[in-house]
């Protein structure tokens, strides 16, 4: 059974900025991705480790100014020559996942899988407490595995995201959106693919990043937009992001109401099937998102 989260933003911090990792905790984020992959060049690696290390150790005893926040680390790809060394440094620190870039199926997430079991053996931490949260779409073949998650038993995996940049790198594409802002037909398939993978594994769906972080409006739109199609959260890659993402990613006080009245009205006619409330029709489907928002057992 997956470990699932409930997180909405997930914050990317460079591992080499000390500045950045010390403003971090402070920017409300549900999930803080210590980053030691794309945002860290080679000759920098060994001090981001480091870094990264301290930072993830000091942060119990700031829970008072993050009580909900996930601390994760992205590592370099399994097929790169670091991504064991980025493990042996982080992992005396217990962070709470590994995000797993550039991962070409469910049988990297087996490998690392293995590979955090004997680390936190060596370390003492709690068996399979460490989850994973795959990156998924970064090369065309990874794209086209994307169905192989669904029928997966991966008891860590905490959610799927996918990324458009290297993607669109791998295949040449010279542009993601159209004219009018959408997703060309590629990138849209793939993200969709991504969201069905994603529930079908039992897992939340995070949408990609945003990249202009000073167009706030626009983010908002495109986060609205995503819970509404299935998302559960979504990448940042700025802290002025942070608040848009949590906003959009949080139910309204009229949907919690008109959730409480749906469940209400099952409850009131139990064994029914369709209802009619506030002069629309209600079925089991309208019941099961209701539950869903409320945190309620399907």
């Amino acid at each position: 059974m997956a470990h699932k989260t409930d997180a909405r933003s997930w914050l990317f911090v460079p591992g080499d900025s000390e500045r950045k990792l010390a403003k971090a905790v402070g920017a409300g984020a549900d999930a803080v991705i210590v980053d030691l992959e794309d945002a860290v060049g080679q000759e920098h690696k060994p001090r981001a480790r480091k870094l990264a290390r301290e930072w993830l150790a000091a942060q119990p005893v700031k829970a008072a100014e993050a009580p909900r926040a996930q601390h994760w680390v992205r590592i370099n790809p399994l097929g790169s020559p670091w991504w064991r060394e980025d493990l042996a440094a982080v992992m005396p620190a217990a962070p709470h996942g590994i995000m797993l870039p550039k991962a070409s199926g469910p049988a990297q997430l087996e490998l690392l899988g293995a590979e955090l079991t004997e680390l936190e053996e060596r370390f003492g931490l709690p068996h399979s407490a460490t989850r994973i949260m795959p990156l998924v779409s970064e090369t065309p073949a990874a794209a086209l595995a994307l169905p192989a998650y669904a029928g997966s038993t991966l008891p860590r995996l905490a959610a799927l995201s996918w990324g458009a940049e290297d993607l669109a790198a791998a295949i040449g594409a010279t542009r993601k959106r159209d004219p009018s802002g959408q997703w060309t037909d590629l990138f849209r398939m793939v993200r969709a693919t991504m969201l069905l993978a994603a529930h079908a594994a039992g897992v939340p769906a995070i949408d990609t990043l945003h990249g202009d972080f000073t167009d706030l409006e626009a983010l908002d739109r495109i986060a609205r937009a995503a819970r509404a199609d299935g998302f559960g959260g979504m990448l940042a890659i700025h802290p002025a992001q942070v608040p848009v993402i949590n906003a959009a990613f949080t139910a309204s006080d009229e949907e919690l109401r008109d959730a409480r009245a749906i469940v209400a009205a099952f409850a009131r006619n139990p064994g029914s099937g369709a209802l009619a409330l506030d002069g629309r029709l209600i079925e089991l489907p309208h019941l099961d998102q209701a539950k869903r928002l409320l945190g309620l057992q399907i």
